[in-house]
């Protein structure tokens, strides 16, 4: 699928932002109380980001962006249920985001209670562990690593909500919008992009 010039134009500012943030140039706006003030009763965010709750993942501060740029979504390790969903679906319906970024990182927590409980499901995590399970049975040999693991679940997100959501499907299908999968190297603070195969790829390549 061809990326729409606005998907693509959104997704080149903030890989551009994280860019600044990794080179230690943040000079990032629309951080100030007038912008709040500015943005009193509406709301026009660029994108939509469904990040790791991991106190470590703060994407306005990796993506270089002030108050009012992204709809961010932050739940522990990406992982979808009905309410994550509604909430994706509504940047899309009525904010109408060109661009929804799935964005996973090194060293997930999320990934490593996953790792050392499967395919029991514990006590505890139930939720969260029906969620990753799914893509380790995808491919087994992302048990050898909580990272492969991570991007083999970025993955696995996409496909779940492109099957279980009208709203998201129509909006990639009608080419409103891109779905951008990433994930967040602790080591260099750099956000890759990824592929199909689990590469990382450049923007050109999409």
């Amino acid at each position: 699928m061809n990326i729409a010039p606005a998907s693509k134009e959104i997704l080149i500012k903030l890989l551009k932002g994280n860019e600044q943030f990794v080179n230690g140039k943040y000079e990032a706006k629309n951080i100030t109380i007038e912008t709040l003030k500015a943005l009193a009763h509406y709301q026009n965010p660029h994108a939509c980001v469904l990040s790791c709750s991991d106190s470590r993942i703060v994407p306005e501060l990796i993506f270089e962006a002030g108050i009012g740029e992204l709809f961010v979504v932050r739940v522990a390790g990406i992982t979808v249920g009905a309410n994550v969903m509604e909430s994706i679906e509504y940047a899309i319906k009525k904010l109408q985001v060109p661009l929804l970024m799935l964005l996973g990182h090194d060293n997930c927590g999320v990934m490593e209670y996953a790792q050392e409980h499967y395919p029991e499901i514990s006590e505890h995590f139930k939720t969260i562990l029906n969620c990753v399970y799914p893509a380790i049975e995808c491919d087994k040999s992302a048990l050898e690593s909580e990272n492969l693991l991570a991007k083999q679940h970025t993955l696995w997100v996409e496909e779940y909500i492109l099957k279980h959501s009208d709203i998201i499907s129509n909006a990639v299908k009608n080419n409103q919008l891109y779905i951008a999968k990433c994930h967040l190297s602790h080591e260099t603070g750099q956000v890759h992009l990824l592929d199909s195969n689990l590469e990382y790829v450049e923007i050109e390549e999409i």
